[in-house]
């Protein structure tokens, strides 16, 4: 009897799926598979792979309904990359402060013995939470890998109806001030409870949660290292929920940005953006201006020491995203700041797990990106804090 090799493989991952994520993540990739095969798009109509957006303005919230990209069919898919399982801890954890308070899910990966570590912050996008999240980007399987702690703060729909983090909002754009004090203390609290090298404590996220990342960076440069922003927007370029909107179409402010969030960081903090050329939710341009944004940060407090620029363009192999790299270096080769182009891509993350929403499979693997980039930086020794755990609502 002839074998069908790619079924016995596709039954074997459902197995997998069953022992690691549970009865439903197995069923529903079994599900897929006996779904009717979609007909492949045409590269003249890469639209069809770009998540959808409506968008409903008031007064206090932007409400994004976004529909999940498809998952490709198992044929179709990149060989993925050799991982280690999650043999770690997936915590759940709840973090109370005078902003307010949130619950967030910790992994710690096995072997995890006191030793300091690296830590990175994942905040996730419109409607999605930390398991979705931790699941589409794989960042504990490359937490194991890379030996680091990583955290996943979770929006409350009481916050935001569609669990947006309010990066448009000027009360959320400051330190010491709504959701980024509520972040700030998550990211103290576990740093006072672990073992966690202080120097190498990273932020990273998407779409809402990647424009949340750049506030982070930009009003605690004391507290992180470097920044990912993944399909997200400029800091302090929006004040409610129509300017965003605006920025979110065509990449332009509707306003001067308000005191406080055009200020310059007293340390140039290292960014790399990624955003996908054919995404409609959230204009590439805006990674531009990101990107603009921080060469103008570096250079005006690095005045003499110059940037250097360089591109790198990676061609498309079989069905997978072409993309450009550019790369902006100091003096002595450290790339500070990088943007990646990724031609096709819609609104998702880049390189990511099908069983995760807003994921593209076919693009290079932006979490892995990410951590590359965060491997090089680590928080100068005079900038570095002192830590000091966040007063807790008793």
């Amino acid at each position: 009897m002839k074998v069908d090799k790619p079924f016995m493989e596709a039954m074997r991952h459902a197995t997998q799926l069953v022992r690691t994520r549970g009865p439903g993540a197995g069923t529903r990739f079994t599900q897929g598979l006996l779904r009717p095969k979609q007909v492949k798009p045409t590269p003249a109509s890469p639209d069809t792979r770009t998540a959808d957006v409506r968008t409903v303005d008031s007064a206090d919230t932007i409400v994004e309904v976004l529909e999940p990209l498809p998952a490709h069919d198992l044929h179709e898919q990149p060989v993925p990359l050799t991982l280690p399982s999650e043999a770690g801890q997936f915590l759940s954890q709840r973090f109370s402060g005078q902003a307010g308070a949130r619950n967030y899910k910790l992994y710690v990966p096995s072997g995890y013995s006191g030793t300091p570590l690296p830590f990175v912050v994942m905040l996730h996008g419109c409607t999605q939470n930390p398991d979705d999240f931790a699941a589409g980007t794989r960042a504990n399987r490359w937490a194991e890998s890379k030996r680091c702690l990583v955290v996943y703060p979770e929006q409350i729909q009481r916050a935001n109806a569609h669990r947006c983090w309010n990066w448009f909002r000027p009360v959320d754009q400051q330190a010491g001030h709504g959701e980024p004090a509520i972040i700030a203390g998550i990211v103290r609290q576990v740093i006072d409870e672990y073992q966690i090298d202080a120097r190498r404590v990273y932020v990273a996220g998407l779409s809402a949660g990647g424009a949340m990342a750049a506030i982070m960076g930009h009003e605690y440069p004391e507290l992180f290292a470097a920044v990912g922003i993944h399909s997200g927007l400029p800091v302090g370029a929006a004040h409610d929920a129509a300017s965003a909107l605006a920025l979110m179409k065509t990449a332009q402010s509707m306003f001067t940005p308000v005191a406080g969030t055009a200020t310059l960081s007293p340390r140039a903090v290292p960014v790399i953006v990624l955003h996908g050329d054919a995404d409609r939710t959230v204009n590439p341009a805006n990674a531009d201006r990101l990107i603009q944004s921080a060469v103008e940060t570096y250079q005006l407090i690095n005045p003499s020491s110059p940037l250097q620029t360089s591109m790198q363009t990676i061609d498309a192999a079989d069905d997978s995203h072409a993309y450009r790299r550019t790369r902006h270096t100091a003096v002595n080769g450290t790339s500070m700041i990088e943007q990646w182009e990724i031609h096709g891509a819609g609104h998702a993350w880049s390189g990511a797990n099908p069983e995760g929403s807003f994921t593209d499979a076919r693009g290079p693997d932006a979490t892995q990106a990410m951590l590359q980039f965060f491997d090089q930086h680590v928080m100068p020794e005079e900038a570095a804090p002192h830590v000091i755990a966040s007063p807790a609502v008793v």
